[in-house]
């Protein structure tokens, strides 16, 4: 990445921080106690650090890659980085890690008693974007899924003390369908990063070529796929949707939050008539509210 002088962030942690604000979902709302709104801004930094590193993000003047001890020759080297990042993490839980970030991480990890795992399978969906561009069977996404998006559910119910297996199995479909909305919303965006989420074998059954996602509007087979993966995210939604109810509180509004924006991503692809190539289809707050209050109700 290159970039100007002036405009070379002075601060890598506020800087990546920053970007909570632009995220679809709320990341630690005013709502939750402060000691959640803490862990969960130390969890968000270092999940968001780690897309950057994988999506060449980074900001420009490479103080994260040196913060990492990776060398300027290597600091573009997507590779190099998460590796040097990966070997960051193990100092959380063994030593004094050096980035910032995760230096923020690691007062929570102790209070809250969190395992190396999470972190690693979002490391490693990282790692793997940048060696897998295609996905031959919707059962390869899953598997995708269970790298790059379920760990943050379960961090979630890590950091509010409220695991256990069938909270952790709902999660997983909670997480993973929205990872799959966002694929839905970003496929424009990540065909022009050499990424295809849509399975191969869909797009077969459908009779859509990868050309056919390059052009500025969406034909009838390419709207078809995608109102058939959409239906996909809404089942897993809706089954991991009663994980709302089992809960109490400020945590069962951040998570009827997550669901309702699933649902109301949902709603605004539909409402593009499944057209996703012009641009991501963004759902009002109206929708959202009204979707919230759905959810808490335990319907939809």
């Amino acid at each position: 990445m290159t970039g100007t002088g002036t405009a070379r962030p002075l601060d890598p942690e506020r800087g990546t921080l920053d970007k909570a604000a632009g995220e679809n979902f709320p990341v630690a709302p005013f709502f939750l106690p402060r000691a959640w709104r803490t862990d969960l801004m130390a969890v968000y930094g270092f999940a968001r650090l780690v897309d950057d590193i994988g999506d060449g993000d980074l900001a420009p003047g490479g103080a994260d890659a040196r913060l990492l001890g990776v060398s300027p020759e290597a600091a573009e080297d997507r590779l190099v980085l998460l590796d040097a990042f990966e070997a960051d993490l193990r100092r959380v839980f063994e030593a004094t890690p050096r980035h910032p970030l995760l230096r923020r991480l690691q007062p929570t990890v102790r209070r809250c008693s969190l395992t190396p795992e999470p972190f690693l399978g979002l490391i490693a969906a990282n790692r793997q974007d940048q060696l897998v561009g295609r996905y031959e069977t919707y059962e390869d996404l899953l598997a995708y899924c269970e790298l790059s998006a379920n760990p943050v559910g379960r961090l979630v119910l890590a950091v509010t003390g409220t695991s256990t297996p069938e909270r952790i199995r709902r999660s997983d479909m909670i997480c993973t369908a929205l990872q799959i909305v966002e694929h839905l919303q970003d496929v424009a965006e990540d065909l022009a990063r050499d990424r295809v989420y849509l399975p191969a074998a869909d797009m077969k059954r459908f009779h859509v070529q990868e050309a056919d996602l390059a052009t500025k509007s969406a034909g009838a087979s390419v709207r078809a796929l995608i109102a058939y993966e959409a239906q996909r995210a809404r089942d897993l939604l809706n089954e991991g949707a009663p994980l709302v109810g089992s809960v109490h509180g400020r945590l069962k509004l951040l998570l009827a939050g997550f669901v309702a924006g699933g649902r109301a991503a949902l709603h605004a692809i539909a409402a593009a008539e499944h057209d996703v190539l012009p641009g991501p289809p963004k759902p009002g707050k109206v929708r959202l509210l009204r979707e919230v209050g759905v959810t808490l109700r335990g319907e939809g």
